[in-house]
């Protein structure tokens, strides 16, 4: 049977870790000793990166600041690596392998689609721990690193309920896959549930499969912002990694308002010109899971099993960077009693 925990406390702040990740693209790299001591002379932890790869400005970034906290925490070596277009299980695979081979621990394959390849080059190296985010994988030395996507996503209803002077609302979802179904389910239930029904929510996605370029197209994503837009949509909410650029953009351009995800965008450098219209972004602590597995392997008390971030543990929720979250009437408040509401178990959150 699956051990399964919950966390209690994540051990990087949210806000704290998007501020870390950086706009740089790149491909494969690898770092030496970030910390301000020595080096212990040994490899840490590798992040394989998910479609879109490093400077996506939301998913694979934040893993990446965990990365960063765990290389200058421990001063030793870490890597990151990119993927390649048109990749097969059998690449990643080779790749996860190829880091275990090299000494690397933790071993961590950012995103869903790692989940075959973890399986196999687990079972290869039993010795190394093995992380995936946004997947269960079965295996004695695999970590789970799973969110609860959808209580963030209900916030991010919230406030588009709250925001809205048209009625409409939008979301984009990058691939049309489970994980993503998530995040459009708790996003409608928290504009239905605040707004009582008066609410339109339009949803699109932007393709049937990642290999399509859903999560790695800011023209798809912005083309379908602005047909939302054309339909009468005054806030939209983009789950769609890289493409979510163009969502914003499209935003920023029709001067409605946009929602970020993962990251808090509005403090994002590349971002920058667009930040005025991204009210506020739907949290997830990827980089803090990256570094909590980290850390359990340097303390020598690895993880293992399914670890669940919600909000109950700060591993997901909304930004407030923007100064215009607290001046929309009813905003703060309403999400605020939503969340304490789905902490204590008041609001049962959908996920599809």
């Amino acid at each position: 049977m699956r051990r399964i925990s919950k966390l209690t406390r994540v051990a990087v702040g949210v806000a704290s870790l998007a501020l870390a990740a950086t706009a740089c693209g790149g491909t494969s790299s690898e770092s030496g000793n970030g910390g301000d001591g020595e080096s212990k002379g040994t490899k840490g932890l590798a992040i394989a990166y998910d479609i879109g790869g490093k400077g996506d400005q939301s998913f694979n970034d934040a893993a990446y600041a965990g990365l960063q906290k765990a290389e200058k925490e421990f001063g030793y070596k870490t890597a990151d690596i990119e993927p390649t277009e048109g990749e097969t299980d059998a690449d990643k695979q080779q790749r996860l392998e190829s880091l275990a081979k090299q000494g690397y621990n933790p071993v961590v394959g950012v995103g869903f689609a790692y989940g075959p390849a973890m399986e196999a080059a687990s079972k290869k190296f039993p010795k190394t721990t093995f992380g995936i985010v946004d997947s269960v994988v079965e295996g004695d030395n695999v970590a789970s690193l799973v969110f609860a996507e959808e209580q963030a996503s209900y916030l991010a209803g919230v406030a588009a309920a709250k925001a809205t002077k048209s009625n409409t609302v939008g979301f984009v979802g990058g691939v049309d896959i489970p994980l993503i179904h998530k995040f459009e389910a708790g996003y409608k239930q928290g504009v239905q549930d605040t707004s009582g029904g008066k609410v339109k929510v339009i949803s699109q996605y932007l393709t049937q499969t990642a290999e399509e370029g859903g999560f790695s197209s800011p023209d798809k994503g912005k083309a379908a912002a602005e047909g939302q837009i054309e339909k009468g949509a005054d806030v939209l909410y983009a789950a769609a990694g890289l493409s979510g650029q163009g969502v914003i953009e499209a935003a920023a351009k029709a001067k409605v308002w946009a929602i970020g995800v993962d990251s808090d965008q509005y403090k994002q450098e590349a971002l920058a010109a667009y930040k005025g219209s991204i009210l506020t972004s739907a949290l997830k602590d990827v980089g803090g899971a990256v570094y909590t597995l980290a850390k359990s392997v340097e303390d020598g008390k690895p993880l293992t099993g399914v670890q669940t971030f919600d909000l109950k543990v700060n591993g997901v929720g909304l930004a407030e960077s923007n100064p215009e979250f607290a001046k929309i009437a009813g905003l703060s408040d309403a999400v605020a009693k939503a969340k304490q509401e789905i902490i204590d178990g008041k609001i049962k959150v959908k996920t599809e």
